[in-house]
């Protein structure tokens, strides 16, 4: 086995999440994930943690979903709703065989499946927020991840555990640093109220003024490496044209614009699969309001992978959330949606001001 994977496990159990001794621990990845799987299971039980490891098949979801009428759509799995209610941590590991293995989902039948699982999602989110449980979501490289972002697998190796800082004789020492300078930009932002971003395509104006700004130093998720908001609902004014594709439950979304008037998406287009972002956009009152600003800080993360866990992490961006706020943020939309969508700042002469004071430029920091 390759160390990498034994030490990306000691991370992410005793520090994304930091198992206790008598924890009940969720660990859920696909079947190409079970040598991180294990490994976690491993440092879990050292930890004095109780593991259970729940392993999917690659077609099950597409199964489902090509299968199931509306009554099945809308049924919520009981085991699911226990290990929502009752888990102490939960370790959720990417490991895909195919990524596009959704891209003929109707999405409509995806929209009626999360309507009926909000739910559930607010508990998790709940609990989070209350700090009744810590969850982390990881990646464990494989050839459909390498393939997604144009490396071989053994080059996508090393750019995930690099972005992972596993290189680092002290990853945690390395994510603590990271986190401290992360600490004094939110801090900067705190009592900051309209963010202003101009660029490509793009003129538009957030009020996050008496929101908190969180610091993702790669506990929530990992890698981390954000700072992140909850902006005013009915402010959000302009427009926004996005330089990267988005993905959601395995769809590519190209060339989206947004246009925003009194924080709701009154305008929509996209390049590529426009039927799916107008369905996902009409899911609930809420998809099409923000949930989420943020600035994309991690230096040890430069290109696309076309995995949203490092591309909005990428030093130098910016990304925003259609859809569900993170409540620790004092976000208050409600849906069924939280779709992240990256914009670049680098090479392209945009620039971000706060309250008229300069802040990115060429997706560099000026403060």
């Amino acid at each position: 086995m390759d160390p990498r994977v034994e030490k990306l496990a000691d991370v992410v159990v005793n520090y994304c999440v930091y198992v206790k001794k008598g924890d009940w621990v969720v660990i859920q990845s696909s079947f190409l994930g079970e040598p991180l799987a294990d490994a976690c299971a491993a440092a879990i039980l050292k930890a004095g943690g109780h593991p259970s490891v729940l392993y999917g098949g690659p077609n099950a979801r597409e199964t489902f979903f090509r299968h199931a009428a509306d009554e099945q759509l809308t049924f919520v799995d009981p085991l699911n709703q226990t290990i929502i209610e009752q888990m102490d941590v939960n370790i959720s590991i990417g490991a895909p065989s195919n990524t596009r293995s959704a891209s003929s989902i109707d999405p409509g039948k995806m929209a009626t499946q999360n309507k009926a699982f909000e739910p559930l999602f607010e508990k998790h989110m709940q609990r989070v927020a209350e700090g009744a449980m810590r969850w982390t979501y990881t990646v464990f490289p494989t050839e459909a991840g390498a393939q997604d972002a144009g490396m071989s697998l053994r080059d996508y190796q090393d750019f995930v555990y690099n972005a992972d800082m596993l290189s680092q004789p002290d990853p945690v020492a390395a994510w603590n640093a990271l986190g401290e300078r992360q600490q004094r930009i939110a801090d900067w932002l705190a009592n900051k109220s309209e963010i202003h971003v101009e660029g490509p395509g793009t003129d538009l104006t957030v009020n996050v003024g008496g929101r908190h700004w969180e610091n993702d130093q790669g506990k929530l998720n990992f890698p981390g490496g954000e700072v992140y908001t909850g902006p005013h609902e009915n402010a959000t004014q302009g427009t926004v044209e996005f330089s990267f594709p988005g993905f959601y439950a395995g769809r590519e979304v190209t060339g989206v614009r947004l246009d925003f008037k009194d924080g709701k998406v009154v305008e929509a287009s996209a390049t590529g699969d426009d039927a799916f972002l107008q369905e996902m956009l009409n899911m609930d009152e809420g998809a099409r309001r923000l949930g989420e600003f943020a600035f994309g800080l991690n230096p040890g993360i430069q290109r696309f992978t076309k995995n949203t866990l490092f591309d909005e992490k990428i030093g130098g961006t910016l990304h925003m959330a259609l859809g569900r706020s993170i409540p620790e943020t004092g976000g208050t939309n409600q849906s069924a949606l939280h779709w992240d969508m990256v914009y670049e700042l680098r090479g392209n002469g945009a620039k971000v001001t706060v309250d008229g004071q300069p802040f990115i430029e060429d997706g560099k920091i000026v403060i």
